[in-house]
């Protein structure tokens, strides 16, 4: 099971409407399930201005949470002469990190993304072009022998709906400052799968299903 009776759950929210729509529903979920669960959003500033960490707070506050801001200087940082490698890689893995300590240091063994359906197809295709593996993520996701998992509850949703939910639910908009947000590989990929989606209303199903429909006779070892 993705959550189960006494965890204690760290939500990554970003600002963005996936994160937004996935902590909503696990408070809602909350509160009809036999399941019980403590929620602990956590928003770690990458460290452009301007910034929406304390916009960010009051909402959650709003919503009854308390949220756990990390200050850091992982955005600059990974766009300067420092970083040799892709801007996004660097700021996602500092970014991750700091996820996974924060979760420890509240006893949680859990950490709950807002990925969608779209983030696991163009995660396929980025490691395919640009890592050389076939890989993506996946919806329970284990860490350090298995002592910890990432949890990905939008993982069978598509992005669209989460953006028409999120529109009818009026979430707030933060604006990502990022220099790099419209140019990362993530951006470039989505761009090339809305044209393959185009060629037919099933191939955006038919990718996803194949990730579970592996014929690993008929690949190369």
């Amino acid at each position: 099971m993705m959550i189960e009776d006494g965890d204690v759950l760290v939500v990554g929210l970003s600002g963005g409407k996936d994160s937004m729509t996935l902590l909503y529903v696990l408070g809602e979920r909350q509160k009809r399930i036999p399941v019980h669960y403590s929620i602990h959003p956590v928003y770690i500033d990458p460290g452009f201005e301007p910034g929406f960490s304390e916009d960010l707070r009051v909402y959650c506050s709003s919503l009854g949470y308390r949220l756990i801001v990390e200050k850091t200087d992982h955005g600059p940082l990974a766009h300067s002469s420092f970083n040799r490698h892709n801007p996004c890689f660097l700021c996602s893995r500092l970014r991750r990190k700091r996820l996974f300590e924060i979760a420890r240091d509240l006893g949680s063994t859990k950490l709950a993304l807002g990925h969608t359906k779209d983030d696991i197809i163009e995660t396929l295709f980025i490691n395919m072009l640009f890592a050389g593996h076939i890989s993506t993520m996946t919806p329970k996701q284990a860490f350090f022998n298995e002592q910890f998992h990432i949890v990905r509850p939008l993982s069978f949703v598509d992005e669209s709906t989460v953006s028409l939910f999120a529109d009818k639910m009026k979430f707030p908009v933060f604006t990502n400052s990022c220099p790099s947000s419209k140019l990362s590989k993530r951006a470039e990929i989505k761009s090339l799968l809305s044209q393959i989606y185009s060629m037919s209303p099933h191939v955006k199903g038919n990718i996803f299903r194949s990730m579970s429909q592996v014929r690993a006779e008929y690949l190369l070892t």
